[in-house]
């Protein structure tokens, strides 16, 4: 059985990679219970990651003297989750101080250009791909829509967890399609505001907490957005802003 007893050494030990596959496994067990607590996780490991990339495209050598004074102030910063700009500045603030990072590469409490243009996730793509047949799939008289769907059956099927949705939308298909990470579901929605949206979801493979994103494109948007285990991204030709908002919205109903 998986021991739940998590405290904040044990965090703190996920972000800095310093666990057991055993103790990950009972931390992010931990995290996927208190998604409050795993959003604040997981802007540690983003802002991690975003200093590594950082680095990595400076082509610098690292000193363990300098990255041991970094994971001193961010922990230090850690305990407050309102400080988590001032945890990046501070630990980007020892990286320049020793001579990592040179301003050009990382300007004033921020990161690099490489960083700021990372493309969204693979599963974005697949959702532009399923609400484009769910389009086609609209104009043909042989594919009936089928509006009804069983969020309870989804989940048993899939792993899914389905959000939910305002009264104001309205349902026009529910299918189970194929993606690269394994079944995914794609529905069809009418609104008012955005005209017709899908909403993707599907396993991609890793825990993550990503709050709503938008990725634009030549003809359609969407916003992604991840809670646990599983990926979600609402399509939809409309404006971007609306979008957005739309999946905040809905990502809301999952915590």
């Amino acid at each position: 059985m998986i021991d739940t007893a998590i405290g904040e050494i044990d965090l703190d030990a996920y972000v800095d990679d310093q666990l057991d596959p055993a103790r990950r496994i009972a931390v992010e067990a931990h995290l996927a219970a208190h998604p409050q607590e795993a959003a604040r996780i997981m802007a540690d490991l983003r802002a991690r990651d975003e200093l590594r990339l950082a680095l990595a495209a400076r082509g610098t050598r690292s000193d363990p003297r300098t990255a041991d004074a970094a994971r001193r102030v961010e922990r230090g910063l850690r305990g407050d989750r309102f400080m988590a700009g001032l945890r990046r500045a501070a630990a980007i603030a020892v990286f320049v101080g020793v001579g990592w990072l040179a301003n050009e590469a990382v300007g004033p409490l921020g990161i690099g250009e490489v960083v700021a243009s990372a493309p969204p996730p693979a599963y974005v793509e697949d959702a532009r791909r399923a609400h484009v047949t769910s389009a086609l799939r609209a104009t043909m008289v042989s594919q009936p829509e089928v509006p009804d769907y069983d969020p309870v059956e989804l989940r048993a099927a899939t792993g899914i967890v389905m959000p939910q949705l305002p009264d104001e939308w309205v349902v026009r298909d529910v299918q189970v399609f194929p993606s690269r990470f394994g079944p995914s579901v794609e529905m069809a929605i009418g609104t008012e505001t955005l005209g017709l949206v899908s909403l993707f979801a599907v396993r991609p493979g890793a825990f993550d907490v990503v709050r709503p994103t938008i990725a634009g494109g030549s003809e359609t948007s969407a916003a992604f957005f991840q809670i646990g285990e599983v990926a979600y991204a609402l399509v939809a030709s409309g404006d971007a802003r609306k979008l957005d908002a739309a999946a905040k919205r809905i990502a809301d109903t999952l915590y």
